[in-house]
């Protein structure tokens, strides 16, 4: 069988599970063979079938997340390394990036923070996005430190990243120009697409209080974490946004929601 017909067969397969079936075919396929999804559509459609395509689509039948089986993940332009124990960072969380480039403006953060750091991807972002930064990237999960870590080496900014355990904000002392933290903020009692809740680990989904408690943890650290000018940027989950921003209130704190592209209030941009 060819590469074009596997294709086809396996996008009809894949339709069952998936709304992007021939796109997750086409990547599937590209990482068979090793090479892009680009180079294989111009050169590679009338080669053999590569022996460990059947496999990969097989896992994609069980709904196991794409990004999982590729093992990587593109975030603000950059490769992330991923796998299972470590959330995906998803292109909404960009907003988070965007809305601190606009917030900070010619004022570059000299120290960045990010609580929940996961893959590292928010923080590596800003690093490099602010060359001359150094961060910190907090979690509980010593998986996903190794895949920040990784990630940190792999992207050239280990030299200015330090990843470390720990539960948000207790204990540190620094304070931060720029925040960054994408919370669990899933209500437990809703319900996820198997993508999401049969791979992706619960304790960076799900928080009690309707997807609230961590954000009742998070938001009374901030004012001494924070420089004087400092921002802080907290994702949101659907309907939060005035929630979250009665937390800040009540701490002293102003904020300002920022909208992904789909218009959906993401961000809750936080500052004394």
């Amino acid at each position: 069988m060819t590469v074009r017909d596997a294709l086809r067969a396996a996008s009809a397969r894949l339709a069952k599970t998936s709304d992007t079936a021939r796109l997750d075919a086409e990547l599937l396929m590209a990482h068979a063979l090793g090479t892009s999804r680009e180079a294989m559509l111009l050169n590679a459609l009338d080669a053999p079938r590569p022996d460990e395509f059947d496999a990969l689509v097989a896992r994609r039948l069980t709904h196991e997340p794409l990004a999982y089986i590729l093992g990587q993940r593109e975030f603000w332009s950059l490769d992330f390394r991923v796998g299972p124990g470590v959330l995906i960072p998803r292109p909404d969380s960009e907003t988070l990036i965007e809305a601190a480039v606009k917030a900070l403006g010619n004022r570059p953060p000299a120290m960045i923070l990010d609580l929940g750091t996961g893959s590292g991807a928010l923080l590596l972002a800003a690093l490099s996005e602010w060359p001359e930064a150094r961060g910190i990237g907090i979690d509980t999960s010593e998986t996903a430190l190794d895949y920040a870590r990784r990630n940190a080496e792999r992207l050239g900014l280990a030299d200015r990243a330090l990843f470390r355990i720990g539960n948000w904000g207790e204990g540190e002392t620094e304070r931060f120009d720029l925040i960054l933290c994408n919370p669990p903020y899933v209500d437990p009692a809703d319900t996820l697409m198997p993508d999401v809740a049969d791979f992706e680990p619960e304790s960076a989904l799900y928080a009690d209080d309707a997807g609230l408690a961590d954000y009742r943890d998070i938001v009374p650290q901030l004012a001494n974490l924070l420089t004087a000018e400092g921002f802080a940027c907290l994702e949101l989950g659907a309907g939060q946004a005035g929630h979250v921003a009665r937390i800040c209130a009540q701490q002293g704190l102003k904020s300002a929601v920022r909208a992904d592209l789909a218009g959906h209030d993401r961000c809750l941009l936080i500052h004394r």
